[in-house]
């Protein structure tokens, strides 16, 4: 007895050592996957391109740097004015982001700031309370991060381009909208299209004219100067070209895109000098401080203080904490194929790169960031050489938050409006329709019923509503395959039903293929082979129904064969039906016919 259980605790021993050894050898294995010097450079792409560095780079970056600087200042003062949160938050959210991603980006192309539709998306969820969207921004940047570890970037394939079109257009509306209450210069408020315009139209009385004039004429301006940036001065042949009409060419570019940043400080001097114009007001002085966000918070109501729990705090954000990540990305990964000239681009570094962004914008209050499209397309036009560009772009934001933000204070809301109605209103997608009702009308559907979603309800769930239909649409593909079905007849003049599936056979779909299979075969006596080349895979509830399908054939003694059957279907098959007949060759089918007693004709 003893020496069986000496026996046994040696085996046991044996075999804790074997598996301790095999855990410390999978560790081994997987550190260095992650610690080699592809990975690392693959996850920190600076390590890539800084050794590389040269004047050429630091000039491109430089011109490129400073030219989003001055587009994204008045953008990001006018953003934080549709998430809902003092000006300054714009700022926060518009430097230390883009230090960051200078380390993880893997797109040279990609200016980190704030957006329209991340601003909106930021207002629905958080109503203004700026606590709130700082913490929104600290768990956006976390749930990011945990999904570019988890390579969840494929996600993004299930928002379709219908979809992504009537999202897109529902936000530019509504974003639109929201602005024109202070070009009105009345309040008004609602959380969704209708109620913004139903507010809108009950305080219209209320409209004062200076901030509408001044709005409107800002916004035709800003249009007129949008248009002079693809003018063209001087012949139209490159070699033809004087160096006179290449400058002039070039300053009226500069010139289109400052428009924002022209507009804005012409409009401050104006509301410097006059008591006419409704002003943005006060604005802090001096960089944010820098401190991690609060994770619960301390509510006054009638003398009483209550406390809103982390708990309560993230139930309200609801399914924000998934939408902003993945809108984030889609934003983002806009701007980098837009301008990756066929390259291959690494959607989880990217999540990893604006994750880590949006914590760092969290640590100094700012709200959630991303790269925009109209900031890429001028930082791409610019010049820009590397993600270094970031760099000129985050010390423009913050010289100017150190010394300008009380000129700040002088800027009209009329001219912020308009610099965000003008920035959004191209982002309707109204072209794509007719692509669309030329190639696939149905696709129509999904996009509409987004679009009228995001501006009946929240927008959220209007996402929601359009991914959930393109599913069903998805879904009913795949229940209903094309099964293509014809007469054939063999090479010795044999004929049979050919029947072909054009996909896979798996539970949703199996027993429509059944019972059209059926239908067929009770219609004509001939032989029915299933051609299976495009059947590459089935489940049991498959290999179920296609044992009844022969015994349904058996019943009426009716032939019924497969052919091209891949292997691993046929082991799913046989496990239900051992006799299975499947062939892979033309010859031994006709034997099979010919035995079966079919006719030549």
């Amino acid at each position: 007895m003893t020496i069986q259980n000496k026996s046994n605790n040696s085996w046991i021993h044996d075999k804790t050592k074997e598996s301790k050894e095999q855990t410390a050898n999978w560790l081994d294995e997987r550190k260095r996957r992650i610690f080699n010097k592809k990975t690392l450079n693959k996850r920190v792409p600076i390590l890539t391109w800084l050794p590389k560095y040269n004047k050429e780079d630091a000039v491109g970056d430089l011109v490129a740097g400073f030219t989003v600087g001055l587009t994204v200042i008045p953008q990001a003062l006018a953003f934080a004015g549709i998430a809902g949160l003092p000006v300054e938050h714009g700022l926060y959210a518009s430097f230390l982001g883009c230090v960051v991603y200078i380390l993880l980006g893997s797109s040279k192309d990609v200016p980190i700031g704030p957006t329209a539709m991340s601003a909106l998306l930021v207002f629905q969820v958080t109503q203004g309370d700026w606590q709130k969207a700082v913490l929104l921004t600290f768990l956006t940047g976390i749930i990011e991060i945990c999904m570019g570890f988890l390579q969840l970037g494929f996600l993004l394939d299930f928002v379709s381009g219908p979809v992504s079109a009537g999202f897109t257009s529902a936000v530019a509306l509504l974003i639109s909208s929201s602005q024109v209450k202070d070009i009105f210069g009345i309040k008004a408020s609602g959380p969704t299209f209708l109620k913004m315009w139903a507010s809108i139209i009950e305080n219209i009385q209320n409209l004062h004219l200076p901030d509408t004039l001044l709005g409107c004429c800002c916004i035709i301006i800003l249009l007129l100067l949008k248009e002079i940036t693809s003018i063209k001065v001087g012949p139209l042949e490159e070699t033809a070209r004087s160096l006179i009409h290449k400058n002039l060419t070039k300053i009226l570019w500069l010139i289109g895109t400052s428009r924002n940043a022209l507009s804005v400080i012409t409009c401050a001097v104006l509301g410097a000098n006059t008591s006419l114009f409704t002003l943005v007001g006060k604005i802090p002085s001096g960089m944010p401080g820098f401190e991690i966000p609060s994770f619960s918070f301390v509510r006054k109501n009638n003398g009483t203080e209550t406390i809103e729990s982390f708990e309560e705090v993230t139930s309200s954000f609801g399914a924000a904490l998934i939408i902003i990540p993945l809108i984030s990305l889609l934003e983002n990964m806009a701007v980098c194929t837009s301008f990756a000239n066929g390259r291959a681009v690494d959607a989880t570094q990217e999540l990893i790169a604006i994750g880590a962004s949006n914590i760092a914008n969290s640590l100094v209050q700012g709200f959630c960031s991303t790269g925009g499209l109209a900031r890429g397309a001028v930082q791409n036009a610019s010049g820009v050489r590397t993600q270094l560009a970031n760099l000129y772009t985050a010390l423009i934001v913050m010289i100017a938050l150190q010394f300008f933000t009380p000129c700040f204070s002088y800027i009209p809301k009329a001219c912020l409006a308009a610099v965000i109605i003008t920035a959004v209103i191209f982002m309707v997608q109204y072209k794509v329709l007719r692509p669309m009702w030329n190639s696939k009308k149905i696709d129509l559907i999904p996009g509409l019923c987004t679009f009228i979603a995001c501006l009946v309800l929240r927008i959220q769930i209007g996402i929601f509503v359009g991914i959930t239909i393109n599913f069903i649409f998805i879904l009913y593909q795949t229940a209903r395959p094309k099964i293509n079905i014809e007469k054939v007849f063999t090479p010795s003049g044999l004929q049979y039903l050919k029947v072909t599936p054009d996909r896979c056979l798996i539970f949703p779909s199996v027993e429509f293929v059944r019972s059209s299979i059926n239908k067929e075969g009770i219609k004509c006596e001939l032989p029915i082979v299933i051609d299976c080349t495009f059947i590459y895979g089935a489940d049991f509830t498959a290999a179920k129904i296609v044992s009844q399908l022969i015994k349904d054939f058996e019943q009426r003694s009716q032939k019924l064969l497969f052919f091209n059957l891949k292997p691993s279907v046929v082991q799913v098959f046989e496990g239900i039906s051992p006799d299975l007949a499947n062939y892979y060759d033309i010859k031994e089918l006709e034997m099979e016919l010919a035995m079966a007693g079919v006719v030549y004709v």
